[in-house]
């Protein structure tokens, strides 16, 4: 899982995504030539972020909601974070909320259990060069028959 990239493709990323049965990207790509790299690793998903623009608006979607290995996923740019939920989505994720929950946007990589609704939330943190992060990072993990497994945060280096 990646976030944040902002039309930057890291040297970095075949080796750790060139093993993945799928790679998801939380939005703000940058450039269609992003996901055109990524796509050439593994068949990609993605949602489109606030800053890219229409031929990315007219590839993807603002939210993915699918089902993965028997997990059901959520994924959208702008989700807020635990507790904290955009208020966009709010309603949709209380009265409906998926097991694992996907967005990007705040560059601030995050796994945490949202247990009022049973929710992994996860949010990959940002691998581009742009931004108040200061080291990139991407998100690894495995699902399988219903179960989340393998976490792994990949830091890809600093920012800049």
């Amino acid at each position: 899982m990646i976030s944040d990239t902002h039309g930057h493709f890291d040297p970095k990323l075949p080796k750790y995504l060139s093993t993945c049965d799928e790679i998801w990207h939380a939005g703000d790509i940058g450039s269609l030539s992003i996901t055109d790299e990524l796509a050439k690793l593994a068949p990609v998903k993605a949602v489109f972020g606030n800053i890219d623009g229409g031929p990315l608006r007219r590839e993807f979607q603002l939210h993915e909601r699918f089902t993965c290995e028997g997990v059901d996923v959520w994924m959208t740019h702008i989700g807020g974070k635990p507790y904290v939920y955009n208020h966009m989505i709010r309603e949709e994720i209380n009265a409906n909320p998926p097991k694992l929950f996907i967005c990007g946007h705040s560059h601030i990589c995050r796994v945490q259990l949202d247990k009022r609704l049973n929710m992994l939330y996860m949010n990959p943190g940002a691998a581009g060069k742009h931004g108040f992060h200061k080291v990139k990072t991407i998100l690894r993990f495995s699902l399988d028959q219903g179960e989340i497994k393998d976490l792994e945060v990949i830091e890809l280096g600093k920012r800049a």
